[in-house]
C-alpha cells in the first residue's frame, strides 16, 4: 500500500540533508505540501531544486534550530505558505560528542529544545487539523550507554521521554507524537561517511554490528516516518520506533 499524503502540509524541521532530505523529498512524492528549514541556505537551494526537477514544489527557508524567536518566525511562515499545517517532523540534530558544556549546550539547545520550541510554535496550526501528527528523530544511542556521544545519547533519551509525555498530554486533541530512533545511517556527508574515510576502524566495528550487514540509508527511515504520519497509523501515539537492522539486537 503507497502513502497518499494530497493536501497534506507538512514541515520538516532540519532537513536539508541525509535523512531529513529524504523524508521531505518522500513526504512530497506522495503529494504532501512541503516546507524545509535548516541552516545552510545552499543545501536547502540544492533540495529545492532536485525536488523542482521532479515536478516537487518545496518551500524552504533558513533556520537556527537553536533559536526560539527564530523557530517561531519560520513556523508561522511555513503555515502560511501550506495553507496550515497537519505534519511536524522534528530532525536536526547538532550531533554533541564531547562530555563537556560544549557538547551539552549543543545537545540541550537544538536536539531537545529545539524540538520542544517546534513543538509548541506547531500547536496553533496542528489543533486546527483533523490529521495531526508529530513525530521526532531520536536514535537507538538513546537505548545504551554511550561513552563516545554521551550527550547525543542522553539528548535524544530526552527527546524519547518527551515525545511520549506530548502524546499523552495531546491525546485529548486528536494529535498524535511518536518518535523515530534511527541506527547507523550512512549518507554523504555524514558522520558515517566521515568515519568510512577517517576512522575505518569504528566504520568496521560498526558494521560488523548490524546483522543485516550493512549501514542504514536515508530512505530505510523515511518510509516509518511517513508511516507514523499516515491514517494507517492512526491508532499509534506516544511510541518510539527503532529502525536499526537489527542493530540493537546485536
Amino acid at each position: 500500500m503507497g502513502f497518499d499524503f494530497n493536501d497534506t502540509r507538512v514541515v520538516v524541521a532540519g532537513g536539508s540533508r541525509g535523512i531529513g532530505r529524504a523524508i521531505a523529498l518522500a513526504f512530497a512524492a506522495a503529494g504532501a505540501r512541503v516546507s524545509v528549514c535548516a541552516r545552510g541556505a545552499q543545501t536547502l537551494d540544492a533540495l529545492r531544486q532536485d525536488a523542482a526537477a521532479k515536478g516537487w514544489e518545496l518551500h524552504v527557508a533558513s533556520c537556527d534550530l537553536g533559536d526560539k524567536t527564530a523557530i517561531d518566525g519560520y513556523i508561522r511562515d511555513a503555515a502560511q505558505a501550506l495553507g496550515g499545517l497537519d505534519v511536524l517532523v522534528n530532525c536536526a540534530s547538532a550531533f554533541g560528542r564531547g562530555d563537556d558544556e560544549s557538547g551539552w549546550g549543543m545537545s540541550m539547545n537544538v536536539d531537545l529544545m529545539g524540538t520542544v520550541r517546534a513543538c509548541h510554535a506547531s500547536l496553533p496550526y496542528l489543533r486546527e487539523s483533523s490529521r495531526a501528527a508529530i513525530i521526532n528523530l531520536t536514535s537507538i544511542a538513546q537505548f545504551h550507554p554511550s561513552v563516545r556521544t554521551a550527550p547525543y545519547a542522553a539528548v535524544k533519551a530526552a527527546v524519547s521521554h518527551y515525545t511520549s509525555s506530548l502524546a499523552l498530554r495531546l491525546a485529548g486533541d486528536g494529535i498524535r507524537v511518536n518518535a523515530v530512533a534511527p541506527g547507523s545511517v550512512e549518507f554523504p556527508g555524514g558522520v558515517w561517511d566521515d568515519a568510512r574515510r577517517d576512522n575505518p576502524t569504528l566504520y568496521q566495528n560498526i558494521l560488523a554490528g548490524i546483522p543485516f550487514g550493512r549501514f542504514g540509508a536515508p530512505d530505510d527511515i523515511a518510509e516509518p516516518v511517513l508511516f507514523l504520519a499516515s491514517p494507517q497509523a492512526r491508532w499509534i501515539t506516544g511510541q518510539t520506533l527503532a529502525v536499526d537492522g537489527g542493530q540493537l539486537l546485536s
